[in-house]
């Protein structure tokens, strides 16, 4: 490796774990305030009353909703530096998993995506970090729907084999070629965000959240036919007592955590005021 090589390493180690949380850090307040404002020149009651404005404040919250999910994949950008493994909790993953979905479908209802959980488990207990597992699985929907066309369907799966608990999520959506699936964990050190790919962290962000359960994230994916991203997490329970569950940096405005993590791949209309009580 070359010095060169070395000084860029040290530098995206620095940018990954001070400067971006340090900047979501930054943003929480200016949004808080958005948010606040907006609130109160757009009451809820205006918003039933006037079409027009309904709308207009409709594409400010997506605007806002996703600059929300922006600042949280920063705050937690500094674990993609780390190797450690999480300290772990145990956890009932096929309730909660069900519960997530739940919260999911009527949301990818409205862009005309159909939601489907699979699981034929009763319960299961696995040992967790249970809020880095969340941010997995929301990011992996959020993908799913960002690229799934209308008509499309998202398949969501728990399923036990061996030593290993199988979590995983499937899209009918538009897939991907080999260079893209080659790319698709590491764009963020690349610098090259855009638009319809946002900065590149999802996907960084849920292969470290498996290895930091001491499993692996597999990425299976066919042009034009769809994409299965999987999680394997060890079939371990916890002996150890833990007294409080993580504390991450997750800010959601006051209300619907689920249009945050959806915001990328949702129209305005998902947040109508209809949609929003």
């Amino acid at each position: 490796m070359s010095c060169n090589d070395r000084d860029n390493d040290r530098d995206m180690i620095e940018l990954l774990g001070n400067v971006l949380p340090a900047v979501a850090n930054q943003m929480r307040l200016p949004l808080s305030n958005i948010h606040g404002a907006a609130a109160a020149l757009i009451p809820p009651e205006l918003r039933e009353q006037d079409e027009a404005c309904d709308v207009n404040a409709a594409i400010l919250y997506q605007g806002y909703y996703r600059m929300l999910r922006v600042m949280n994949n920063l705050a937690s950008a500094s674990i993609l530096k780390e190797s450690t493994p999480f300290v772990k909790k145990n956890l009932e993953l096929v309730q909660w998993l069900r519960e997530i979905c739940l919260v999911a479908e009527p949301v990818l209802r409205e862009k005309k995506i159909t939601m489907h959980y699979s699981c034929d488990l009763t319960a299961h207990i696995v040992a967790v970090e249970k809020y880095y597992l969340e941010r997995l699985v929301w990011n992996l929907l959020s993908n799913a729907a960002k690229y799934t066309p209308k008509g499309g369907k998202i398949t969501v799966s728990l399923r036990l084999r061996e030593r290993y608990v199988y979590l995983s999520v499937a899209d009918t959506g538009c897939g991907m070629t080999d260079e893209e699936k080659k790319a698709a964990f590491s764009r963020y050190a690349h610098c090259e965000p855009s638009l319809n790919h946002g900065i590149g962290l999802g996907l960084p962000l849920c292969w470290r959240i498996a290895e930091g359960h001491g499993g692996r994230l597999v990425l299976e994916s066919v042009k034009g036919q769809g994409t299965c991203v999987t999680v394997c997490l060890p079939d371990e329970r916890s002996d150890a007592a833990q007294l409080r569950d993580h504390q991450g940096f997750d800010y959601h405005g006051g209300f619907q955590p689920h249009l945050v993590e959806l915001a990328d791949a949702l129209s305005y209309q998902s947040f109508l005021q209809k949609n929003m009580d």
